[in-house]
């Protein structure tokens, strides 16, 4: 099955076909744009009467259903799509729900785009932006997208970076306590601490020319205005919804729905966020990492994360192959393998059909594959997606895709 099995429709025509349905189904990919658009199609229909289900899949794949319409966020895949590719997902809602006749969120718009890579008011979401700063919702500002004024603990776990004190609370303290912070932050404070934050990813041990572009994403930050949104940043908001996808899909919804959260869902937000992205960093701390012709390979040891269950391991990988690729790899291609679970995630830094490879190998493998254009994950489990028992093993499945790319 390719990536390419439909026609992503016009704002004006899916917003048709959703004016009209009789109940709708979102399936979003487990990444931040996808439920930001999720939230966003959601809110819209909620605002127009219609029944609707939201769920989150690392691999959708959802055709029309007797009683109503489906439709997928984050790939191009089933009867109708927002892929996400050509632009990010979040700002094709954001059109979409326009076109139902509703005031979408424009914050969770932008939030959705900036986990998609791209930068406000880019990539089609201008309109949202300029509603934004139109509402007075966000501005500009100098420092670093956290989602808290707790600086230090979210410089530790934030993923838009990757610092030597990264997954390390104590030792971003440290950093922070030498800059001698004042207690009300005021612009110089923002400004000393975005220097060395940008310093910190540049100059680390191991970092790559493509960590100086990289970190632009957590630098000079829209800041959110008074209840404009559960967090303080458009980008600490990003970071957190793109977390929230893999560790905890619930939460994430929930967060993506309410305009005004309630303190327990912001509050196991935050504590799923941190706890992700701190795991997500102490594996790459520990990680056994070599280069090859065309991508570099990460082999994580035992992940540490809040949740032990069999999930956990796949929670964090694709996070670990994005740091990876954005901080610490040379070569396009990212991989990271845990081959105590039998579980490998890939990203790239251009759509290059990564999700079809990741497709195809399983295949071959009898094993799981799914993904999109620029990222990818293959399971090894003992048995396929049919509980048929195999013998592969996830460094077989790794040499297959190295071979395929």
């Amino acid at each position: 099955m390719t990536e390419a099995t439909s026609a992503a429709p016009a704002p004006d025509a899916l917003a048709g076909v959703l004016a009209d349905a009789p109940f709708v189904r979102l399936v979003a990919t487990d990444d931040g744009d996808a439920l930001a658009a999720a939230g966003l199609l959601a809110r819209a229909l909620r605002a127009t009467g219609t029944p609707f289900q939201v769920r989150v899949s690392r691999d959708p794949v959802v055709d029309d259903i007797d009683d109503g319409v489906a439709v997928t966020l984050g790939t191009d895949r089933g009867s109708r799509a927002i892929p996400g590719t050509a632009r990010p997902a979040s700002a094709d809602a954001f059109a979409v729900a326009r076109r139902l006749g509703v005031d979408p969120d424009p914050v969770v718009a932008l939030a959705g785009v900036t986990a998609a890579g791209s930068v406000p008011g880019t990539d089609g979401s201008g309109d949202a932006l300029d509603a934004a700063e139109r509402n007075g919702l966000v501005e500009r500002r100098p420092g670093i997208a956290v989602p808290t004024a707790e600086f230090a603990d979210d410089l530790a776990a934030s993923t838009l970076v990757r610092t030597p004190y990264s997954g390390d609370p104590e030792g971003s303290r440290s950093a922070l306590a030498d800059l001698g912070l004042p207690a009300e932050t005021d612009e110089d404070a923002h400004q000393r601490l975005a220097s060395l934050v940008a310093v910190d990813v540049v100059d680390a041990e191991g970092a790559t020319a493509r960590s100086a572009s990289a970190v632009e994403r957590a630098l000079r930050p829209y800041a959110t205005v008074g209840d404009a949104a559960p967090v303080e940043t458009v980008g600490g908001y990003a970071d957190v919804l793109d977390a929230l996808a893999r560790e905890a899909p619930g939460t994430g919804i929930a967060l993506a729905l309410d305009a005004d959260p309630n303190d327990g869902v912001r509050t196991a937000a935050l504590d799923a966020w941190r706890a992700h992205g701190l795991a997500a960093h102490r594996a790459l701390d520990t990680a056994t990492i070599g280069r090859y012709d065309g991508c570099v390979v990460a082999r994580v040891g035992t992940v540490e994360t809040a949740d032990d269950g069999p999930g956990a391991t796949r929670a964090v990988l694709p996070t670990v192959a994005r740091l990876l690729r954005d901080f610490r790899s040379p070569e396009p291609v990212a991989v990271a393998v845990d081959e105590s679970s039998g579980r490998l995630a890939v990203a790239a830094t251009e759509s290059t059909g990564l999700g079809d490879a990741c497709r195809s190998v399983a295949t071959d493998l009898a094993a799981v594959g799914w993904g999109t254009a620029d990222r990818g994950g293959i399971a090894v489990d003992g048995a396929d997606a049919a509980g048929t028992e195999t013998d592969a093993d996830i460094t077989g499945a790794l040499a297959a895709l190295r071979e395929a790319l």
